[in-house]
């Protein structure tokens, strides 16, 4: 796979370009907006503070002057009021970045078919994805969704964090890009590929797994990394063995960072990469908005991202 045959036609390019200097336009007279409208909500914050605080005076103990309860809840007040101001004030900038992502992927992202793009809502792929494949979780967010079809088969790729929220703790199981592709062949049941669990963590899949079995590769590296399990042992066997050793193998040397969860389930195929890169956000508001610098990282991303999807489709 070339990241260059990703890349956008030259009239696909002329109308990204077009937009990329749109963009630094708005960009440069919110950036000028923004640099009064944030000190000039903060001070007007302060500004109300020192008055009442001042009327508060009036009619506080001499000795408690500046610092009676009344004065301790309005400095409280007050500087919460100063996070509110500085996010109202800065406002513009987020509503800029990403009206212009909603505008920009889609045309980024031209060489996928029927292309869709949302932020923020559950993806539909989310409640097929096998729960063996995260563990325990109780809350879940969602970021960058990108969806549509690629070399004819339909995808949906998403960045996403489940965590488990106990008491007052909470714990990550998983951050990062969930791939949910549709298979040609069938897988009868469930598979599951996920990283060696510790104690705690196989405690809590054996109570979503307690009906699975767990397998082994035969290839000791690959087991010491991996916890294998199914409701199908004869089909998945040949499998483990085979194209999904294969392909976890091949996953090691790609994305080393931390290693790659796998699930098959019927007409599902599901790869989560465990990632804190954000791989769809645009730069800081404060830095130009270059093609060769942001654009085009982007595509080489996503085009690795659909080809090693692509090959876990292919297990089954």
């Amino acid at each position: 796979m070339d990241a260059q045959d990703f890349m956008p036609s030259d009239a696909a390019l002329a109308t990204l370009r077009a937009e990329i200097e749109a963009y630094e336009a708005e960009r440069r007279k919110i950036r000028r907006d923004v640099r009064w409208r944030i000190p000039a909500y903060m001070a007007t914050v302060v500004v109300i503070v020192v008055i009442l605080a001042l009327a508060f005076n009036a009619f506080a103990d001499p000795n408690e002057l500046w610092f009676s309860a009344p004065h301790v809840f309005l400095y409280v007040a007050g500087a919460i009021g100063l996070i509110v101001a500085y996010f109202v004030g800065s406002g513009p900038e987020r509503k800029l970045q990403q009206s212009y992502r909603d505008r920009l992927l889609p045309i980024i992202f031209a060489f996928i078919e029927n292309v869709r793009y949302q932020r923020g809502d559950a993806p539909a792929s989310v409640e097929r994805l096998p729960r063996e494949t995260i563990g325990e979780f109780n809350q879940s967010s969602y970021d960058d969704e990108i969806s549509g079809s690629w070399q004819g088969f339909p995808f949906e790729l998403y960045e996403a964090v489940f965590s488990q929220k106990s008491g007052g703790t909470t714990s990550t199981v998983f951050r990062g890009v969930v791939v949910a592709l549709e298979t040609d062949i069938l897988f009868p049941g469930v598979l599951v590929a996920t990283r060696k669990a510790n104690k705690v963590t196989s405690f809590f899949r054996g109570m979503f797994g307690k009906n699975l079995h767990e397998l082994s590769s035969g290839i000791p590296d690959l087991d010491a990394a991996y916890d294998f399990r199914t409701d199908n042992p004869e089909a998945a066997r040949p499998l483990v063995s085979g194209p999904l050793a294969q392909a976890l193998q091949w996953l090691g040397e790609a994305w080393p960072e931390e290693p790659a969860r796998i699930a098959l389930k019927d007409k599902d195929a599901f790869l989560l990469l465990p990632q804190s890169k954000n791989f769809f956000e645009l730069p800081d508001i404060s830095v130009p908005l270059d093609y060769k610098t942001h654009i085009a990282p982007m595509i080489a991303d996503m085009a690795s991202l659909l080809a090693t999807g692509a090959l876990v489709r292919k297990i089954g």
